[in-house]
């Protein structure tokens, strides 16, 4: 299976302005298993995982991005993942409930967050809800992932908290936990366009597939190198892409359809089975 033909290579793309909310991995470890990518047993560098960190949030204060942050908490190694603890949509906030009891803590601290930043309509789900790891936005539809951590009732909660259609999407495999390893988004919708994404077709069932192909044909598909370098877990403003730097097959696409693409190094958190999006939840505050 291979991506779409390039329709236009001198497309100009346009970035936009976009608000994160990071934490930084100040208390950085892999302490526990509960994803493949976990192994305990293997030296893991905290220092290096905030530098990774800060050269990832310097890389989007150069490109024009606001960042804000969040207080890390002794004893919640992977609270620097931040994009697994609110999907935010028009400035409507869906907290997150997480699987792993390791993580359960970190759900309240953004939710506290929230309330001193000046959020009102916030919603703690009652389902298990890994937010934008398993939530993502694509300007006009919210993709929803199942299959590893996510309850796929709450696919129906989303739709309820936050007012936009959901698409519910099965993964298949256990390196692809959560949609934000096998999906991103590289363009949004807008009133007469489709969004423009990339996944990583193996991920997901065959059903899924389908689905993916009758909703965005011109999708670029990722090779099975770059999905295992977490290249999937990457942060696009519509021209600008983050991602990490060994997935050079994916870069060479992303330039040939008139993206910029902008390598980062994400060895230690990558032990963690995280990358640039997993460290990052994007707030979309009304317009």
């Amino acid at each position: 299976m291979t991506s779409a033909p390039v329709r236009n290579p001198a497309t100009t793309r346009l970035a936009t302005t976009r608000r994160y909310l990071m934490c930084a991995p100040t208390h950085f470890a892999v302490e526990y298993s509960i994803n493949p990518w976990m192994d305990p047993t293997r030296p893991v560098s905290t220092a290096g995982a905030i530098a990774e960190w800060e050269a990832l949030r310097q890389t989007y204060l150069r490109l024009g991005h606001t960042v804000e942050t969040i207080d890390p908490q002794p004893g919640l190694p992977d609270m620097v993942f931040s994009a697994n603890s609110g999907t935010v949509i028009d400035g409507v906030v869906l907290g997150a409930r997480f699987r792993a009891p390791q993580r359960a803590a970190e759900a309240d601290f953004f939710r506290t967050w929230f309330l001193d930043h000046g959020y009102r309509d916030i919603v703690m789900p009652e389902k298990i809800n890994e937010a934008e790891g398993d939530l993502t936005w694509t300007g006009d539809l919210l993709l929803a992932g199942t299959g590893f951590r996510t309850d796929p009732g709450a696919h129906a909660e989303a739709q309820e908290v936050l007012g936009v259609p959901v698409v519910s999407l099965q993964l298949v495999d256990p390196r692809y936990y959560h949609l934000d390893v096998a999906l991103f988004v590289l363009t949004e919708a807008t009133p007469t366009s489709r969004a423009h994404i990339a996944y990583y077709p193996e991920a997901f069932s065959p059903g899924t597939q389908r689905l993916l192909r009758r909703l965005y044909p011109d999708a670029i598909l990722a090779t099975a190198e770059d999905a295992a370098c977490l290249g999937l877990n990457a942060i696009s403003d519509g021209r600008n892409v983050i991602l990490p730097k060994e997935a050079t097959t994916l870069t060479t696409q992303l330039h040939a359809h008139g993206y910029t693409p902008h390598p980062v190094n994400i060895t230690e958190l990558r032990k963690s089975g995280g990358g640039p999006k997993c460290c990052t939840m994007e707030l979309r505050d009304r317009t």
